[in-house]
């Protein structure tokens, strides 16, 4: 796909998005994987109102080559495309109902959410949680090292989700799945609700292997 065309999806995406209420003010952030760097959004932006021709452009070095400043959080995106070389965009949120489930108390570092559907398990499937770090501050870029290369999605404590995808179109798909199931572990919890198997999940992988 040209670059032309990556950077209308990104804006195309960031719109729809925000219009939906996943995204408010100027929070959140997108990037896509290029041959020779990365397309990312500008600092300060928001994802409802972005425009094409300004996107930040990066080359390998993280150095910007063309485009408004880029998201603070830079670092946060090369960390993950470092240990996930699959990856071809990824997502960052702070999405209400994810961010709501990163700041509870008692939930399993190692895995967030149980498995309440299978399209969580297919897209998701285990999402730890990163320990809070103020936003900005690259010591998170470590943090996520020791998840990244074996989930592909992380949970920032107080902050949201992290997500990538082969293609931007599933990571944005992936990251509505996880906060889905950010609403529904919500909306479950004090009716002990039913959720899959091991048997179960195992077989979802053996079907749909994690990307």
């Amino acid at each position: 796909m040209s670059e032309s065309r990556l950077r209308e999806e990104i804006a195309a995406f960031g719109k729809s998005l925000f219009d939906r209420g996943l995204s408010g003010g100027s929070s959140g952030n997108i990037s896509v994987r290029l041959d020779d760097g990365w397309l990312m959004t500008p600092t300060g932006s928001s994802l409802g109102n972005l425009d094409p021709a300004r996107i930040s452009r990066l080359d390998r070095t993280g150095t910007l080559v063309s485009g408004d400043a880029p998201t603070k959080e830079v670092f946060l995106h090369q960390a993950m495309y470092e240990e996930r070389p699959k990856a071809g965009a990824i997502v960052h949120l702070h999405s209400t109902h994810s961010v709501a489930v990163s700041c509870l108390p008692h939930v399993d570092p190692d895995n967030v959410l149980p498995p309440i559907t299978a399209y969580y398990v297919m897209k998701i499937g285990k999402l730890p949680l990163i320990p809070y770090f103020r936003p900005g501050d690259k010591a998170l870029a470590e943090a996520i090292r020791g998840k990244a290369r074996d989930h592909t999605a992380v949970l920032l404590a107080n902050h949201g989700p992290v997500v990538a995808g082969k293609t931007l179109e599933a990571a944005v798909y992936a990251t509505e799945e996880l906060e889905e199931t950010a609403k529904l572990h919500l909306l479950l919890q004090a009716h002990n609700p039913r959720v899959l198997t091991e048997e179960q999940i195992e077989e979802l992988h053996r079907f749909f292997p994690p990307e």
